[in-house]
């Protein structure tokens, strides 16, 4: 083949080959609204990030949950509802709100079918942040499942997880303690330049990803007369 030919070819004339991008990865978007947290989950071709979004709206405490989600992926969102009304009290919300307020969960890209319990945690994390409006730190991402006590129970795709972290410019990781040893297993290389927090609790997940500032443009909750 002539060499020539080789030296020609440039990253444009690839795509003009090949055609575009099949894939777009996701990047790390800030932390910059309520309700918005990164998560991490396993695909077919590797590891991902996905983000969970949660919104309030006056109503009558009704939940929607949307983004093509399976029912695992489904339960996790209602046990993480659950986790937080029952402890409502700790972090300074409310009662009144989830009775005042409409939920919405989504997790966007819509058209991608999307289960399992591994967004338990980030889901968990995305509520807190809604209802206190309190800022979730930047660059930070998660996995993890959660029970209605507050344990979290380690997940898989762990290495392939990381991977996608990494290279969607995330700085610190929240997971397991039983997921410790799968981290132990990758290459230093590959995690270089990334901080791992070793859970039990969703206790110690909030009290890690939740910063005590308020987003810049906080909700106001207009609320019924009675005693909080």
């Amino acid at each position: 083949m002539d060499e020539k030919i080789l030296d020609e070819i440039t990253p444009k004339e690839v795509i003009k080959i090949l055609g575009a991008e099949i894939f777009d990865e996701e990047m790390y978007q800030g932390n910059d609204f309520a309700g918005v947290v990164t998560g991490l989950a396993w695909t077919q071709v590797g590891g991902d990030i996905l983000f969970v979004e949660s919104s309030l709206s006056r109503g009558k405490g009704t939940l929607t949950i949307s983004g093509q989600l399976g029912d695992v992926m489904k339960e996790s969102a209602t046990a993480a509802l659950s986790y937080l009304k029952a402890n409502a009290a700790s972090l300074q919300i409310d009662h009144r709100i989830f009775q005042n307020y409409d939920l919405h969960i989504h997790v966007p890209a819509g058209a991608v079918p999307k289960d399992g319990p591994s967004a338990g945690i980030t889901m968990l994390t995305s509520l807190a942040s809604i209802f206190t409006q309190r800022k979730v730190k930047s660059q930070t991402a998660m996995t993890g499942e959660i029970t209605l006590r507050g344990k979290v129970l380690p997940v898989g795709g762990i290495k392939e997880k990381i991977l996608a972290a990494k290279r969607s410019g995330i700085k610190e990781i929240i997971l397991s303690a039983k997921n410790k040893r799968d981290i132990q297993e990758i290459e230093k290389s590959y995690i270089k330049g990334l901080s791992f927090h070793y859970v039990d609790s969703v206790d110690q997940v909030l009290k890690l990803a939740l910063l005590k500032d308020k987003v810049a443009k906080p909700l106001t909750f207009i609320l019924p007369e009675g005693k909080a």
